[in-house]
């Protein structure tokens, strides 16, 4: 059966974006409200693990699976109505179904479950610009990676800097970041792609996030959790922000048993959170906004993802 570890994390944000809630803003969604509940669910370096890992005797031992996974977004959703379902990266390689099906399977299962957005990882090239434009075009969510220049390769016009989803009351500004894909990806596989530096990418997005009026600002990114601090990471990202309030983490693998916080350039709250790898766990944050009080509290889960099995 499906299992949840709980670790409560509640912290005041920065304050609300000035005016984001005067009623001339307000009237275009509706009614303003005392309280918006939204969960945000992630995922990051799935690579490929459409089933569970085996039943040996590892420590991921019949962990993970597509079916598992929907089952327990699922339920979620059932039980709020705000969510939004992200990837950080990572998508494609690692089991014989990219070796032969090169990340069709992967797309269609995250179609299904009605992923909302992803970011690109270094192994999502491991077949090609021309493939990894191709399984795009199947997706239902959009790639979003700011500081990716695609121009004159396969993959222009394939990706977005943002996008703003809705929620009751609320928009919810989504960035994205990738890692530098030269020493990691061979150069025929990424070809003419531009890497620009992500942390002044992600500022100068995020900046264009908070000026349409969004209130929460998430950055998608491949970047890592790192312990030196002369490589870009996620804790870098987020000290040197100014306007993120959550960055969903991959590429190192790391679950994190309960969010790491960080303050930026201004002395604001950003969490950084990341959910292992495999498919294992669903990254799960709870928001909650007090309106009246101008306030963020944030509630946070892993899920753990095995089969439902009879007992």
């Amino acid at each position: 059966m499906l299992i949840i570890n709980r670790r409560i994390f509640l912290k005041q944000s920065t304050r609300l974006a000035s005016g984001f809630w005067a009623m001339n803003k307000a009237t275009a969604f509706g009614p303003v409200t005392e309280e918006i509940k939204l969960t945000i669910l992630h995922t990051n370096d799935v690579h490929g693990h459409l089933d569970p890992f085996p039943n040996d005797n590892s420590k991921m031992a019949g962990l993970g699976g597509v079916a598992a996974r929907a089952a327990a977004i699922e339920s979620i959703r059932s039980k709020t109505d705000n969510v939004l379902l992200f990837d950080a990266g990572d998508i494609f390689q690692g089991t014989p179904y990219f070796n032969f099906f090169k990340g069709e399977p992967d797309i269609k299962a995250m179609n299904a479950m009605g992923y909302n957005a992803c970011t690109l990882g270094n192994h999502d090239f491991d077949a090609g610009m021309e493939n990894l434009a191709f399984q795009l075009q199947q997706a239902n969510f959009p790639a979003i990676v700011s500081n990716y220049d695609f121009t004159e390769t396969p993959m222009d016009g394939k990706t977005i800097p943002y996008k703003i989803f809705h929620k009751q009351n609320m928009k919810i500004g989504v960035l994205g970041v990738g890692i530098e894909l030269k020493g990691l990806v061979p150069k025929e596989l990424y070809g003419k792609t531009k890497y620009l530096e992500p942390v002044a990418q992600a500022n100068k997005t995020a900046a264009l996030l908070k000026q349409q009026g969004c209130e929460l600002v998430i950055c998608l990114s491949h970047l890592g959790d790192w312990y030196y601090d002369n490589k870009i990471s996620d804790a870098i990202l987020a000290k040197e922000s100014f306007g993120i309030d959550l960055v969903i983490g991959g590429h190192t693998h790391k679950l994190f048993e309960e969010p790491k916080m960080y303050k930026n350039k201004k002395g604001g709250d950003v969490i950084v959170h990341q959910a292992g790898w495999g498919g294992t766990h669903l990254g799960v944050l709870d928001y909650t906004i007090l309106l009246k009080n101008k306030k963020k509290l944030v509630e946070t889960h892993t899920v753990v993802i095995a089969k439902k099995t009879s007992e």
